[in-house]
């Protein structure tokens, strides 16, 4: 098993609550993926996230084809942080950390990514050739779509 990182920081200029209420609510993920990703809750869950939650979610992560992504909310501290990994889905395994922070100027937000592709050398040349790459477009359009919502700090 060849496990990968990826981490990303984004400070918006909005208060720490409508942050959380934000990205606590399972059905705004769909608004900051890409849409050629066909990002969609699948299974009835609340506007919130609390641990033990399941998720059912279909995604077409690469080349078009659907998938079924099965996420549960493993940690949680309100306001804080809370952690999402993967039970089935497109990775052998998925570990995703979403950290909040007050700030003179809002809320920093931290994003820590475990996973691993699965496919021992060959899922490690995938990673280097094509995964890793669509997880920095997918953070990148997130932050894209963050900032046109919420606004940028200046300087920042």
């Amino acid at each position: 098993m060849s496990l990968h990182r990826f981490g990303g920081k984004l400070e918006l200029p909005i208060a720490l609550d409508q942050a959380w209420d934000f990205f606590s609510d399972p059905y705004n993920l769909g608004e900051i993926t890409p849409p050629e990703m066909g990002f969609r809750v699948v299974n009835e869950v609340p506007h919130e996230t609390y641990a033990g939650q399941i998720i059912v979610h279909k995604v077409s992560p690469l080349f078009s084809v659907p998938v079924t992504w099965v996420t549960e909310i493993t940690h949680y501290q309100e306001k804080r942080m809370f952690v999402d990994e993967q039970r089935f889905g497109p990775y052998r395994f998925w570990h995703h950390q979403h950290h909040f922070a007050e700030t003179d100027g809002g809320v920093l937000m931290t994003d820590i990514v475990h996973y691993d592709v699965g496919f021992g050398p060959i899922g490690d040349l995938m990673n280097e050739i094509l995964v890793r790459n669509k997880i920095a477009q997918i953070f990148s359009y997130r932050t894209s779509v963050l900032q046109d919502r919420f606004g940028t700090i200046p300087n920042a």
